[in-house]
C-alpha cells in the first residue's frame, strides 16, 4: 500500500472517528434535555417551556439550514402545511407531554419508557404500509413493552392490576404515541432537507403556540438558573444535537448512527447518578429489557455492502 493510500485511509478513519464522537455528543445533549427539562418545569409550565424552546431555536436553525443545506425554499414553503402538522405532533404533542411528565416522574423513568419508540414505530409503520412485521420486530416489541410495564408499575403487579400508576409515566406514554404518529407520517415528507425541516417545523410550532400562551399566559423564567436551563435546552438538544447528528451522517450510515441513540437512557442514568438522583431497581430492569428489545428488533444479519448502506428498519428514538 502506498504512502498516499495510507494517508487517505488514516484521514477517512479520523473522519469516521470524529463523526462517532459527534453522534455520542448528540445523544448526550438529548439525554440532558430530560434532566434539565425536569428542573426547568419546576419553575415554568410545560407549554411555556415548549414555546420558549422553539421560539429561540427556530431562527437559528433556519439560518444554519440556509448556510449548510442551501435548500430550495420554494419547495420547502410548498411543504409547509404538512411540516406544520408534523411540528404539532412532534414538537408539541411529544415535547409538551414529556415536560408535563417530568413534573411527576423521574427523568430516568421517562427516558426508559420513551426508548420503546423505535420498535413501536417499526411495527406501526409496517402495519400502515400493509407489510408483515418481522418476527424479531414483534419479539423486540414484546420484550420492550414488558420493560415499559416494569418501569410504569415500579415492579409491582398490584399497581398494574389496580391501575395505580404514576400520572407522569402516563404522560410519557401519550408523548410516545405522538412521536410514533410523527415519525410514521413524517416519512411522507422527505423532500425537505433535515435541518430545514426542523427549522420550519419549529417556526410553525411557535406560531401555533402564540395564541395559546396569549390566553394561558407565558411564564418567563424568574431567575438565572431557570434561564440557564432554557438556554441549555435551546442551544444543545434543539440546535447542537441536530447539527452534530446531520454532520455525522455524512460519514456514518444511518443504520449505524441510529444505534447510538440507545445511549440516551444510559446517559440519563449517568447524569442522574452524578447529580444525586435516585435510580430504582425497576428502572434498571426495565431499561435493560427495553434496550434489549430495541437491539433485538434492529439486529440484522451481515448484508452485502450495497444493502448494508441502506437505512435501518428501526427508526430513531425520540430525542427530546
Amino acid at each position: 500500500m502506498t504512502g498516499g493510500a495510507l494517508t487517505g485511509a488514516g484521514t477517512a478513519g479520523s473522519a469516521r472517528g470524529l463523526a462517532l464522537v459527534a453522534l455520542v455528543a448528540a445523544s448526550l445533549f438529548w439525554a440532558g434535555n430530560y434532566t434539565v427539562g425536569a428542573a426547568a418545569v419546576q419553575s415554568i409550565d410545560p407549554i411555556s417551556l415548549t414555546f420558549l424552546r422553539w421560539m429561540f431555536a427556530a431562527p437559528v436553525l433556519l439560518v444554519l439550514a440556509a448556510i449548510i443545506e442551501r435548500p430550495d425554499w420554494r419547495a420547502a414553503v410548498r411543504a409547509l402545511p404538512r411540516l406544520a402538522g408534523l411540528g404539532a405532533l412532534g414538537m408539541i404533542g411529544f415535547v409538551a407531554p414529556l415536560y408535563e411528565a417530568l413534573r411527576h416522574t423521574t427523568a430516568v423513568s421517562a427516558s426508559v419508557i420513551s426508548a420503546i419508540c423505535p420498535v413501536l414505530i417499526a411495527v406501526v409503520a409496517a402495519i400502515a404500509l400493509r407489510e408483515r412485521p418481522t418476527s424479531r420486530m414483534i419479539a423486540g416489541l414484546a420484550i420492550g413493552l414488558v420493560g415499559v410495564l416494569v418501569v410504569v408499575s415500579k415492579g409491582s403487579i398490584a399497581a398494574l392490576t389496580s391501575l395505580d400508576l404514576n400520572i407522569g409515566d402516563l404522560w410519557v406514554l401519550i408523548a410516545v404515541l405522538c412521536w410514533t404518529a410523527y415519525t410514521v407520517l413524517g416519512r411522507r415528507v422527505n423532500t425537505v432537507p433535515p435541518i430545514t425541516s426542523v427549522g420550519l417545523q419549529a417556526a410553525s410550532v411557535t406560531i401555533l403556540l402564540t395564541p395559546v400562551v396569549a390566553v394561558l399566559g407565558l411564564q418567563v423564567p424568574a431567575d438565572g438558573p431557570t434561564w440557564g436551563a432554557v438556554a441549555f435546552i435551546v442551544v444543545l438538544p434543539s440546535i447542537g444535537s441536530y447539527l452534530l447528528w446531520n454532520m455525522a451522517l455524512r460519514r456514518i450510515p444511518a443504520a449505524s448512527a441510529g444505534i447510538t441513540l440507545n445511549l440516551i437512557p444510559v446517559f440519563v442514568v449517568v447524569i442522574a447518578v452524578a447529580f444525586g438522583g435516585a435510580i430504582t431497581v425497576a428502572d434498571l430492569i426495565g431499561g435493560v429489557l427495553v434496550l434489549g428489545g430495541v437491539l433485538l428488533a434492529s439486529w440484522r444479519r451481515q448484508l452485502p455492502a450495497k444493502l448494508a448502506a441502506q437505512p435501518a428498519e428501526i427508526p430513531p428514538a425520540p430525542t427530546g
